[in-house]
């Protein structure tokens, strides 16, 4: 995913934003959000295509219109329209959007009936009690608010995992190039796949006389906008962006033992080094020595014996240890593990059999449901659940019951034609504020599963919102409860609930709970994952996908999966059609309790 390509799909998603604050046509503002999407999953760099002279009209979702804006954004930065957009709105606006707890519905909504128009104007609203005023802006939404407009030191900026990744794949494709490097790899935050990565940390591997060259041409690479520091094998930048980088240059017998330190994580590494001094062993970026030859903190000199450091596992192995794969390295338990030979099996993409959440055309999808089974299928995936929206979603041309029925009874001629995957038929049904959900019984009795969701009135109470989401769960059709927390990794944080009474419920109701792959989601994360392995309830990891491409949102997901310590026994749609159903069938065939009122 070339920066380009991220470049171009922050300047659709922010003519998305404002498009929906002038309360535009719904189907424009998706075009944008949707080739957003596409450009942010894109393998090939939009900028290589359009100087080759390639038509960016042939990518999926792109027409004559929005190519031209992909080509304006790539010569300057921008486009006309965003710019006449900037203008007719007030400048604060975009400022407000960027606020956690507000979306285009909110700030449109501020700026029509209180006239707030930048965050100053939002926070003597606030201090005033006007926002009292304004319907789902509730007690605790409110002082969210007024604790985000306060003068504090801005926090330092974390970007999502797909848009780090991105940004290193680019570096490192340019350092490999570079004459005298033998290896080059990312280390720190992103290697161990977290969900959003603060800054950069990346290691070549070269013979120590290349170190002052390659950190010369590092600096001057066309992203780096400002050196902080530059040495003989070591620099910081940052780039244009405003992400630092941090590059090192290491020989080929200490690469592994570096590798390990700057993956980290901080505490991880301090149990090593414990692990290290009990057995009489100093370990640093450089190697394992014995404390006689401890070589402090400065490179070690000539003569001195190492014990080990050129790869990973050999640094483990001096201290009795299994190789620890990276995404575990959080001093969660792993090194005691790794010391008893008790490492669990993670679960891996290839354990995936299925997929059960996409949307096709018939909603917010780019694609029909016979290019999304295809595009299922080419991945070696066995089935995948049809899931549009719901009614209540209105901006996603939700499927009330009829057309509902009407998708069902195609997916059932579409199935025909297969023997080796089968589409199932599903739905992305509202959780209504109540608990109830936004389709009758009628219709969802029809339906191989159920997936809920919360997407309206997220500033509920936590106790108002746990109860929506347990009374959800005891209705009689209710399969897997979808992205449980809500959050939008760089927009919104989650809603607040009491995650263990959630999934202790759904336990009990024998339904499940999603890890949604999404990049912008990860919902659930991998500590919430954790705490569903050790309640007893399957994770289903599900894409989400809105066109063929999302499929690639899995192995974001398999990788929070794998920091829960997830095998392929805790994953829902790690089974076989054969063995998936009868779990399904069980969500979907139990009594229903009775609505009490919240």
């Amino acid at each position: 995913m070339p920066v380009p390509n991220l470049e171009v799909a922050a300047v659709f998603n922010e003519i998305a934003e404002l498009l929906t604050l002038q309360d535009a046509n719904p189907f424009r503002i998706r075009a944008y959000r949707n080739a957003a999407r596409m450009l942010s999953e894109l393998g090939r760099n939009v900028s290589d295509m359009h100087e080759r002279g390639e038509d960016l009209d042939a990518l999926p979702g792109i027409g004559p219109d929005l190519a031209g804006k992909i080509a304006e954004v790539l010569a300057r930065g921008s486009c006309t329209l965003l710019d006449q957009l900037r203008q007719q709105l007030p400048s604060g606006l975009s400022e407000l959007l960027r606020l956690p707890q507000l979306g285009p519905k909110r700030v449109q909504l501020l700026h029509q009936q209180l006239g707030v128009d930048s965050v100053a104007a939002l926070r003597r609203a606030g201090l005033s009690g006007r926002l009292a005023e304004l319907k789902g802006f509730g007690p605790k939404l409110r002082q969210r608010l007024l604790a985000a407009t306060q003068d504090r030191p801005q926090q330092a900026k974390r970007y999502r995992l797909d848009r780090a990744e991105a940004i290193a794949a680019g570096l490192l494709t340019q350092l490999r190039a570079m004459a005298g490097v033998e290896r080059a790899e990312a280390a720190g935050s992103l290697r161990r796949r977290r969900d959003s990565i603060g800054d950069l940390d990346l290691l070549v591997q070269a013979h120590a006389r290349e170190g002052r060259t390659l950190i010369e041409a590092f600096v001057r690479l066309p992203d780096v906008g400002e050196t902080l520091a530059a040495g003989a094998t070591r620099a910081s930048v940052l780039l244009r962006n405003g992400m630092q980088v941090d590059l090192r240059v290491l020989s080929a017998d200490s690469f592994g033992a570096a590798w390990l330190y700057f993956t980290g994580s901080k505490a991880h590494n301090i149990g090593l080094r414990s692990m290290a001094q009990q057995r009489g062993l100093k370990i640093n970026e450089y190697g394992v020595y014995k404390s006689a030859d401890e070589p402090g903190k400065s490179q070690p000199k000539a003569g001195l014996a190492r014990m080990a450091g050129a790869d990973e596992a050999s640094v483990y192995a001096s201290l009795g240890l299994a190789w620890i794969t990276p995404e575990l390295r959080e001093d969660r338990g792993e090194l005691a593990a790794a010391q008893q030979g008790r490492l669990p099996l993670l679960i891996a993409l290839a354990d995936l059999r299925g997929d059960l959440h996409a949307h096709s055309q018939a909603s917010d999808g780019q694609d029909s449901l016979e290019v999304m089974a295809e595009a299922a299928r080419a991945r070696g995936l066995q089935y995948l659940a049809i899931t549009e929206h719901s009614p209540r979603l209105a901006l996603t041309h939700g499927l009330d019951a009829n057309r509902l029925a009407q998708q069902r009874d195609r997916i059932a001629e579409l199935n025909q034609q297969w023997t080796d995957f089968k589409l199932l038929r599903g739905i992305e049904v509202d959780i209504l504020e109540d608990g109830s959900l936004d389709l009758p019984d009628s219709a969802l009795a029809e339906l191989d599963l159920v997936v809920g969701a919360i997407h309206h009135r997220l500033d509920l109470t936590r106790e108002r919102q746990t109860e929506r989401l347990l009374r959800a769960m005891d209705q009689r059709y209710f399969s897997i409860l979808a992205h449980p927390t809500g959050r939008l990794l760089e927009q919104r944080e989650a809603y607040d609930i009491d995650l263990q009474r959630v999934l202790r419920k759904a336990r009990e109701r024998a339904c499940f709970v999603e890890l949604n792959a999404q990049p912008a989601r990860l919902d659930l994360n991998d500590l919430a994952c954790q705490m569903a392995k050790s309640e007893g309830v399957l994770v289903s990891i599900n894409s989400d996908a809105h066109g063929r491409h999302d499929f690639n949102h899995l192995r974001f997901g398999i990788d929070q999966a794998r920091r829960a310590w997830l095998t392929p026994a805790d994953v829902l749609n790690t089974r076989s059609l054969a063995e998936l159903m009868p779990l399904l069938q069980a969500s979907m065939s139990r009594p229903a309790e009775p609505l009490k009122s919240p």
